[in-house]
């Protein structure tokens, strides 16, 4: 009886190395995998915090935390099976879906753009494609609803890398992967998100109750600056929206044999960095996010007629 006992104790430790094993495997290729993709987590941080711009400060949280249950269902409920899915029976299509999503990252960095500029014939493409002006109760919701539709295309694009980044292995062991590169990723960047959207508050707090004139005035400093910061991080997601989507349609297109802008693009983003030894990496990524801004730019300009002209009428119709 004993040695049976002992027997079970030796297997059961035995399974638990095992586990062990394989959760330090699925632990050190969910952080390779998040590394590779960390492009589109800096992309998709910046795109967020202008989805709570102008909302009072005590709805910044709730509207933060709402846009975070929706990137975390975006993720593990919808494209991490469709992500599996694809792998393993129909990859073709991976590609094809992601170029999509990315012409739709343009169109809507274009758009805001294009807003900016030209106010007056903005609201009229906003009737065009059926926008209308929400009330005080529906602005919320549909701003979440914005953020929601945004972070699914920078989240299937965060997933389709992690998943190219993880060793060909077992179903369950991609899945695992996947879900803990996910989660990882929607904690590290919302969290960083709510602590940027509530630094004024913080720096109030500390304007009026800090030790010490440093104290005090640092929270002054945040107070004055934030609204400055939240401005320029609003330009920024922007233009990560744009060179995000213009980068995906480029590698999508190198993918089907038409690589000849993104090839000329990765040259010149080396002769760049060629040029400058002591910042090389910094300045070929940025030359070649330059032009994919670029093109993503051109290719949502392009898009705003067909938007007003074609997809508006067709949902305004498919509405009625």
């Amino acid at each position: 009886m004993s040695i049976g006992l002992l027997a079970l104790l030796d297997d059961v430790a035995g399974i638990a190395k095992v586990a062990a094993a394989s959760l330090d495997d699925v632990a050190g290729q969910a952080a390779k995998a998040g590394v590779k993709a960390a492009g589109a987590v800096i992309d998709d941080a910046a795109v967020t915090p202008r989805y709570v711009d102008g909302f009072a400060a005590e709805r910044e949280l709730p509207i933060v935390w709402k846009i975070a249950l929706g990137s975390l269902r975006n993720k593990l409920l919808i494209l991490l099976p469709v992500a599996l899915a694809l792998s393993a029976f129909m990859p073709g299509l991976i590609t094809p879906l992601l170029m999509l999503g990315g012409a739709y990252l343009c169109y809507e960095g274009a758009e805001k753009i294009y807003g900016a500029l030209f106010p007056h014939e903005a609201h009229a493409h906003e009737d065009a494609t059926g926008s209308v002006n929400p009330t005080a109760a529906s602005l919320e919701e549909a701003k979440v609803a914005g953020a929601i539709k945004t972070d699914f295309i920078l989240s299937a694009e965060i997933m389709t890398i992690a998943l190219s980044a993880i060793p060909q292995g077992s179903f369950w062991m991609e899945a695992a992967v996947l879900a803990l590169v996910g989660t990882g990723i929607t904690i590290a960047v919302y969290g960083g998100v709510a602590l940027i959207v509530k630094a004024d508050d913080a720096g109030l707090y500390l304007a009026r109750n800090g030790v010490g004139p440093l104290t005090r005035g640092f929270g002054r400093f945040l107070v004055k600056a934030m609204p400055r910061f939240m401005t320029l991080l609003g330009i920024a997601g922007t233009a990560a929206m744009i060179w995000v989507g213009g980068g995906i349609l480029l590698h999508g297109l190198e993918s089907f044999g038409l690589g000849g802008a993104a090839h000329a693009l990765e040259h010149w983003a080396q002769v760049a960095a060629s040029a400058l030894p002591s910042a090389s990496a910094f300045v070929e990524w940025a030359v070649f996010a330059f032009g994919s801004g670029i093109a993503g730019l051109l290719v949502g300009a392009l898009l705003i007629p067909v938007a007003g002209y074609v997809v508006g009428p067709l949902l305004a119709r498919f509405g009625r």
